[in-house]
């Protein structure tokens, strides 16, 4: 008799041993599955030459806000920079069709609520004699047909996303209205063009829900830019950050300034 129940008090004691470590292994594992639907639940931007700059600053700058950040480059192994902080680095020459097909693979079936084609080039080009055709033509894939490309192969994504949203980064000189100046030539006519594509885009997908704008991010102390530029890279895309988090579906087909003016076309 004595020993039936020690049996069952060594039962009732193992029994309690197996709750309590299913209990903390349930313990250990509900942060990582929290985290995991977090993360789901958060936005994703993805940001087109993120290596460096203006790009840069935005991915640091949606990363630190809690964003998911999609980052790409040329060269992602030499994006040191861009590497460091917590984001996802994928590969892309938005001048190269082949390159832009393969990211657009590579994201499949996953959501994009925020598209910023910010990279571009700007060729140093003053009067209209010291224009290189081949280098126009070049700022012409990179900075108009390099949004159109990345904008329409990844459309899928922005359709399953929440946002909707298409922010193309452009320049003061891609006003013609506001051009009393001349020179710049290539690069101008890129940025209109680029504007134009966006108006025309802001149209099409209106009835879809679609905010479709171009930004300015005005003069800033980068690569392109130079030293002497009036603003850091914080305060312009802090700027357009706060642009970009007031838009409606009522906005589409608008120019901004990073400040939050509108720019005449």
């Amino acid at each position: 008799m004595i020993e039936i129940e020690v049996r069952q008090i060594v039962l009732a004691v193992a029994a309690v041993g197996m709750v309590a470590v299913t209990a903390v292994a349930g313990a250990q594992t509900a942060p990582k599955d929290e985290k995991e639907a977090t993360d789901t639940n958060k936005k994703t931007v993805l940001i087109t030459g993120a290596n460096r700059g203006l790009g840069l600053e935005f991915a640091h700058q949606y990363a630190e806000a809690g964003w998911n950040v999609i980052g790409t480059a040329r060269k992602p192994e030499s994006a040191t920079e861009l590497n460091a902080l917590s984001v996802r680095v994928m590969k892309l020459d938005v001048a190269d069709p082949k390159s832009v097909a393969a990211l657009a693979s590579d994201l499949k079936g996953a959501s994009i609520d925020l598209l910023i084609n910010n990279a571009g080039i700007f060729p140093r080009v003053g009067s209209l004699e010291e224009t290189d055709f081949a280098a126009a033509l070049q700022t012409y894939e990179v900075n108009t047909l390099g949004p159109m490309r990345v904008t329409r192969a990844l459309l899928p994504n922005l359709r399953e996303g929440s946002g909707k949203t298409v922010v193309s980064i452009t320049s003061g000189l891609g006003s013609i209205e506001n051009n009393t100046s001349g020179r710049y030539y290539g690069y101008r006519e890129s940025k209109a063009a680029l504007n134009m594509f966006t108006k025309s885009l802001a149209s099409e997908l209106r009835d879809d829900g679609f905010i479709c704008v171009v930004i300015s991010p005005g003069w800033v102390q980068t690569d392109m830019g130079g030293p002497g530029a009036n603003l850091t890279p914080e305060e312009s895309i802090s700027g357009m950050r706060a642009v970009i988090s007031k838009l409606s579906p009522e906005d589409t087909g608008t120019y901004w300034n990073y400040n939050g003016d509108s720019l005449p076309w």
